[in-house]
């Protein structure tokens, strides 16, 4: 089934249409009380992009990426972030083998569909690079070689912004390549308590069923592909792109990837609301979670969680300011 044909099927109530609703449904009986985060986390993976989360420990990132990558059918892979991994630790490398008298390829963790670069930042520069053709292009290059990485593919890398003992800060260059930026937060009191009651060897994402297959996957983004965007919905995704370079409260403003990030995003919205067309609803919800990572607020300290909490105030003013057209 083609993007259009599954645009006009959201009008008919086929399976397929409803999947991303279920992909919402099957995560949260993993991740109890976290809607909103779920909710970002499935668009994302909708628009075909890469998520940060960015949030204190034990509150459910890695649950999140697990359940994600059950929901959706796809392979999970995880990496430890440390000082001492290597980008071939990632990547994969080529092994003698003595019997064929040949090098073969064996690969790292980034071959899977849904990857989680667990603690992101304890990881040197060189080896966080190893992850940008892959977010970028789809793909790896070892030895000389270019390997297409499988399809979906996604990674959801997390951080502690918290904690800078032993961290390196990701540059401006490499969190541009991140779809959105997202945190958690603390649940609800009363989620709070069903979750510290479960039994001790319970795994909540047992409880996930797999919704899509790859080929599933595949019909869902030509679904965002078809989805209609007007003319006055993209100004108004211009304006605010535009306002974060003019705006006094940020100091670099956000440059085309991140126009294209929130059209893609927001697209990928309406196709999760169940609709073949994007409302200016869909922009502003998304504004702050896929712009202020791509800013650098006025009165920038360099400590990454004050930063953080600037570069969200600077962008939920401007959303705030922006007139939205009738």
């Amino acid at each position: 089934m083609g993007g259009k044909e599954l645009v006009k099927a959201m009008s008919e109530g086929k399976d397929l249409v409803v999947a991303p609703r279920r992909m919402v449904e099957m995560i949260e009986r993993a991740l109890v009380g976290q809607r909103r985060p779920v909710e970002l986390a499935v668009t994302a993976f909708l628009a075909g992009g890469h998520l940060l989360i960015e949030d204190v420990p034990g509150v459910g990132k890695t649950t999140l990426a697990r359940a994600l990558a059950r929901a959706s059918g796809g392979v999970f892979r995880r990496v430890q972030f440390t000082s001492d991994l290597l980008p071939s630790d990632i990547t994969g490398v080529s092994i003698f083998d003595s019997g064929a008298s040949e090098f073969r390829f064996r690969p790292g963790p980034v071959f899977g569909n849904v990857v989680l670069a667990d603690e992101i930042n304890r990881a040197t520069p060189k080896t966080q690079s190893a992850l940008l053709e892959a977010m970028a292009e789809g793909q790896v290059s070892v030895d000389g070689a270019t390997r297409p990485l499988p399809t979906p593919f996604m990674v959801i890398a997390t951080q502690n912004v918290e904690e800078r003992h032993g961290t390196y800060p990701l540059p401006e260059s490499q969190l541009d390549r991140f779809l959105m930026r997202i945190s958690m937060g603390y649940p609800e009191a009363d989620a709070e308590r069903a979750v510290v009651s479960r039994p001790g060897r319970d795994d909540p994402v047992e409880r996930v069923e797999a919704v899509l297959d790859p080929a599933g996957a595949a019909c869902l983004f030509a679904a965002v592909d078809a989805v209609r965007v007007d003319p006055a919905v993209l100004d108004y995704v211009m304006t605010l792109v535009g306002r974060t370079r003019s705006s006094d409260l940020i100091d670099l403003g956000v440059g085309p990837r991140g126009g294209m990030a929130l059209h893609r995003a927001a697209r990928a919205m309406a196709v999760l609301r169940g609709r073949d067309y994007c409302l200016t609803d869909d922009v502003k919800a998304l504004a702050v979670p896929v712009l202020a990572h791509r800013v650098v607020p006025a009165g920038s300290s360099w400590d990454s969680g004050a930063d953080r909490e600037l570069a969200i105030r600077a962008l939920t003013d401007i959303a705030a300011s922006v007139e939205i057209p009738l």
